[in-house]
């Protein structure tokens, strides 16, 4: 189970003075803070808008992240790490978020969300959120994650949660686990109609979400179908959708 995973390349390699970040303080960064701010900047110019003419903006950033591996490795290596005054919020996993809004000069809600395996999903729930409720007319949604502590990897082994041939069966009789990978996205989420009016790209429609959890089940882990048809049922009814019809 420990030999299978997907894993991204070049992760250490990072322009810190394109966001305005010493080489110094960008030593002791999480790479995940890295990698968020590359997307962040890609996304907002896949959509049409500058960056740069988001500062003083109510736009909001969302992200989804469920392991501190980075905080990990740099107790682990205790005596070799750069304990400095960029060490602290290298570290934080709040500050994944909190990047982001601070580079872009953004004064919309800003937070790291951690609900596991949920975390990416709900990270765009509360995006949306904010937009229908008029805390902000822009946000940023996504989600990173970066495999680099290998005792994690163990204890996800001890639990069983890892396929032993390194497949996902999803939705298989023959499911035994799961594959951990390392990824990064980010979308930019605005109302519909702001994005009419700006002319920006509309790639798909968030018509509506919902958020639980299963409650008490047969195990921390294991699934409720019973909560889970009712977050799908209420999901659906918030959209103005029939679940019979799509």
């Amino acid at each position: 189970s420990f030999r299978w995973g997907g894993f991204l390349d070049d992760i250490d390699l990072f322009d810190p003075l394109f966001f305005g970040i010493s080489p110094r303080e960008a030593r002791v960064m999480d790479p995940q803070q890295r990698l968020m701010l590359e997307l962040a900047w890609e996304a907002l110019e896949d959509a049409g808008i500058a960056p740069g003419n988001l500062a003083g903006t109510d736009t909001g950033v969302f992200v989804g992240t469920s392991w501190c591996d980075y905080s990990a490795l740099a107790h682990e290596a205790a005596a070799q790490f750069e304990i400095g005054p960029h060490a602290a919020t290298g570290m934080h996993d709040s500050i994944i978020a909190n990047r982001v809004s601070y580079a872009l000069a953004l004064q919309g809600p800003s937070m790291a969300i951690d609900t596991a395996c949920s975390s990416s999903l709900v990270a765009v729930h509360l995006a949306c959120q904010s937009l229908w409720s008029g805390e902000s007319e822009l946000a940023l949604a996504g989600g990173v994650t970066l495999n680099i502590f290998g005792p994690h990897y163990l204890a996800m082994n001890e639990t069983g949660a890892l396929s032993p041939d390194g497949r996902c069966k999803t939705f298989d009789a023959r499911a035994d686990g799961t594959v951990r990978g390392e990824g990064a996205a980010v979308v930019v989420v605005t109302p519909l109609r702001v994005a009419l009016e700006r002319g920006l790209p509309v790639y798909c429609l968030i018509r509506g979400s919902a958020v639980n959890n299963d409650g008490l089940s047969n195990g921390l882990t294991a699934p409720n179908p019973r909560a889970q048809e009712t977050l799908l049922r209420t999901a659906y009814r918030r959209a103005g959708l029939a679940p019979w019809l799509v």
